[in-house]
């Protein structure tokens, strides 16, 4: 285990007692799978550098000792039912880098990736930009430098920040690659 894995592992410690205190109003499948929640979770993490897991580290932990749920803030936020709380103009960069990076993923797996939550809000259900604007809102203005950072890393280096999401996913699900994944989704739906 490497350094930034013990540092995923304490950010989804901090992140699913705040998560599994969300009262969403009817029962939540992910909040009874915590299995399930770190795996997710924990690919989202898996692309960031050490700095940035430190800063969101930090934010969790200073927001519990103020009293704050940044998963509650984070679904209010989805959900429509609160204002916003953070309106940093990197929130605009960043989803911007992350829209581009999961459209040209949802181009390249179509059968995989392209199951996954709309792009836009277009279908009633959340979306992909909705969902990460929620959450990009709970970050500190650290993090957000910091994510922003990484991002562009990704794309001058010709990597794709979602793909590489995926890809960690998948390889914990237990399979050899997303395009093992993509081949087998797209012959089950051939029948």
């Amino acid at each position: 285990m490497n350094d930034n894995d013990s540092l995923i592992d304490e950010i989804l410690d901090l992140e699913f007692e705040m998560f599994a205190n969300v009262n969403p109003g009817h029962p939540v499948s992910c909040q009874q799978n915590p299995e399930a929640f770190r795996l997710h979770r924990g690919s989202q993490f898996s692309v960031c550098s050490e700095d940035t897991l430190l800063s969101y580290r930090d934010d969790l932990i200073q927001a519990g000792e103020a009293g704050e749920n940044l998963m509650m803030l984070k679904y209010a936020r989805m959900q429509g039912i609160i204002a916003p709380i953070n309106e940093s103009l990197i929130i605009d960069e960043i989803a911007d880098l992350q829209l581009e990076s999961q459209k040209e993923a949802q181009a390249k797996y179509p059968h995989y990736i392209g199951r996954g939550r709309p792009l836009i809000d277009d279908s009633g259900a959340t979306s992909f930009l909705t969902y990460l604007r929620g959450e990009l809102e709970t970050y500190s203005e650290n993090t957000l430098q910091l994510l922003r950072r990484d991002l562009a890393q990704y794309k001058d280096s010709g990597r794709n920040w979602a793909e590489e999401i995926h890809e960690s996913v998948v390889r914990k699900l237990g399979y050899d690659s997303i395009e093992q994944v993509e081949e087998a989704m797209a012959e089950k739906q051939e029948y």
